[in-house]
Parts: C-alpha cells; sequence; structure tokens
C-alpha cells in the first residue's frame, strides 16, 4: 500500500511558514508523503492540486486570522468539486472559532501550542478516514 499522501499549504497572505514546515518535516518522518504547496496559496490552487496529487488529506496553516473566510471558501468550493478530502487547519485559532470551523466540515483543528505528535497522528487519523483507491 502507498503512503499517506498529505498537502500542506498556507492561503491568503500570512507570511509565516517555520510550522507548517516542521509539521512537513514530522509527516515525512512519520512515513507520509507530503505536498508543500507553500505561501500564498488560492483557495483553487490549494483544490487543485488536491485532485492533481490525489492527496488524502488537505492541511492549512493559517496564522493571519483570515481563517473563517478563507476555510468557509475552501469547503464550499471542495464541496462543488465533490471532494470527499479531509480538512485539517492549524495555527492561531482563537478557541471561540473551532465549533464554527467544526460545522464548516474542517476535520479537525489544531490551535498554536498543540504538541506536533498530537498535530501528526492528528491528520494521519484524518488522512487515514479517506476511502483510498490503489490503482
Amino acid at each position: 500500500m502507498s503512503p499517506v499522501r498529505v498537502l500542506l499549504a498556507k492561503p491568503g497572505l500570512d507570511g509565516h511558514d517555520r510550522g507548517i514546515k516542521v509539521i512537513a518535516m514530522a509527516l515525512r518522518d512519520a512515513g507520509a508523503e507530503v505536498v508543500y504547496l507553500g505561501l500564498r496559496r488560492s483557495v483553487a490552487e490549494i483544490l487543485q492540486a488536491a485532485i492533481d496529487d490525489d492527496v488524502d488529506a488537505i492541511g492549512i496553516s493559517m496564522l493571519s486570522g483570515a481563517h473563517l473566510p478563507l476555510v468557509r471558501e475552501l469547503m464550499d468550493r471542495r464541496t462543488e468539486l465533490g471532494l470527499d478530502t479531509p480538512v485539517v487547519l492549524g495555527g492561531t485559532i482563537p478557541a471561540a472559532d473551532v465549533p464554527a470551523l467544526l460545522d464548516l466540515g474542517v476535520a479537525a483543528v489544531y490551535p498554536a501550542g498543540t504538541s506536533l505528535r498530537d498535530v501528526v497522528s492528528g491528520i494521519l487519523a484524518a488522512a487515514g478516514s479517506r476511502e483510498r483507491v490503489e490503482s
């Protein structure tokens, strides 16, 4: 069986990427294949890469405070495209916003300060929840 494939990206104008790079390395160390899109990616770019690379999960990192509108756009567009790829979100996310993000369909939210072990295991669990078709 092929390794779990996870796409990581930073949408919007946020320019801080140290945390997502640490997550990428930890996922690779855990045996996952990581597709890292980098900074300032649009929702369209993220979803197209998810389709093109047939990923098992999409991990989004946001520190800018624009998480609610950007995640709403991402989840709406994901639905329009008929994708079932789980989306996880990490970064500077106020606890008060977590229920709204989960209501939008985000599989998990990892606020700043969550242990690396918990983030990696949670992303891998979300990725494993997607039904995979081997070619």
